[in-house]
């Protein structure tokens, strides 16, 4: 069953479907005791030239999207791209819309003159890492180590 989706790149006018996807990833990373951040804090977010947000929409709706950071180096003058969150509305997961948001967040990535986009995803995710290899993505060998500062 194909869906009707567009996809779209926010902009700082789009504070509102902003808050959107980010509820729908509050509901598929079943997030206990979230508390969204204030409208300011979000709306900076949006204005950042260093951070961009894709969405699907169905029906005027957020479905899905993705948020990612701009990642100037020291290597080469070409940024990265590092993807932080993407997720679609779990009924409506398997449908092409992560593929969809993926495919067009590369293609702006390469018309930006990018040189890489990348991401993480959990060794127990099995689903999430057969999606990002489905696409064309490459595993790297990396570790992550995190330093909580606030508890």
């Amino acid at each position: 069953m194909a869906i009707d989706i567009e996809i779209q790149k926010l902009t700082k006018r789009d504070l509102g479907r902003f808050i959107e996807l980010i509820q729908v990833f509050e509901d598929v990373f079943e997030m206990k005791n979230f508390e969204i951040p204030d409208e300011t804090h979000l709306q900076n977010l949006l204005e950042d030239t260093a951070f961009f947000v894709f969405v699907g929409l169905y029906h005027g709706s957020v479905v899905g999207g993705l948020t990612a950071y701009i990642l100037q180096q020291y290597y080469s003058s070409s940024p990265l791209v590092y993807i932080y969150d993407l997720a679609v509305r779990t009924e409506l997961q398997r449908q092409g819309i992560g593929k969809m948001l993926m495919r067009e967040t590369i293609s702006y990535c390469k018309e930006k003159g990018f040189e890489e986009v990348f991401l993480q995803a959990d060794k127990v995710d099995d689903y999430a890492i057969d999606f990002y290899r489905s696409i064309g993505g490459v595993e790297s060998e990396t570790i992550n180590f995190s330093f909580m500062l606030k508890c």
